[in-house]
């Protein structure tokens, strides 16, 4: 359910934008963020960081674009919004010592260092080539190939990236639950 609470401010910009305009689409996108961002308030009583961040950056840049009738501010927002969670993926990593995904997640899993310095550091990658593609496709092609790509290319990586963390983890969730049955008899 969260996880399509936050798609559906895309979905609604989606449609406005090929429908109407670069503007109309902006504006229904910074509502629909605002009112998605109450909605997780009100449903799950926590807003997370990087929602915090994705709805601050969303209304900024979605109003300028709104304003200017100018997709540029809504490209800009994706290259910014994945350096920085790349950038604090790296900085907690090599500057802190402390993964930032095992600060997020170590609550609930148990893994060895390593594999939360590998998970850490792949998904920094993950951002930066996001950051990538996106500055590429948002400069080299039309705006409407950069908006599919921005619907169907970024939330079909994301997908993959999901899916490779699992594929990656699960080894280590084979072991500690060895472990912990182990441990039971």
């Amino acid at each position: 359910m969260k996880q399509l609470l936050e798609f559906i401010p895309l979905i609604l910009f989606f449609v406005v934008y090929k429908t109407y305009g670069v503007q109309e689409g902006a504006i229904v996108l910074v509502v629909a963020t605002v009112i998605q961002l109450i909605a997780l308030q009100v449903i799950y009583k926590k807003i997370e960081k990087s929602q915090w961040i994705m709805g601050i950056a969303v209304v900024f840049f979605g109003l300028l674009t709104a304003f200017f009738n100018d997709l540029a501010f809504l490209k800009w927002k994706v290259t910014i919004v994945n350096a920085i969670f790349a950038g604090a993926l790296l900085i907690s990593q090599f500057v802190f010592k402390k993964p930032l995904i095992q600060m997020m997640m170590g609550k609930e899993l148990k893994l060895p260092q390593e594999v939360w310095a590998k998970l850490n550091l792949g998904w920094a990658v993950f951002f930066l080539f996001c950051m990538s593609l996106n500055i590429i496709i948002s400069e080299f092609f039309s705006d409407d190939a950069w908006t599919n790509f921005k619907v169907f290319g970024l939330t079909g990586l994301s997908l993959v990236a999901v899916l490779g963390t699992g594929i990656f983890l699960y080894p280590h969730l084979k072991d500690l639950d060895k472990e912990e049955n182990n441990g039971k008899e």
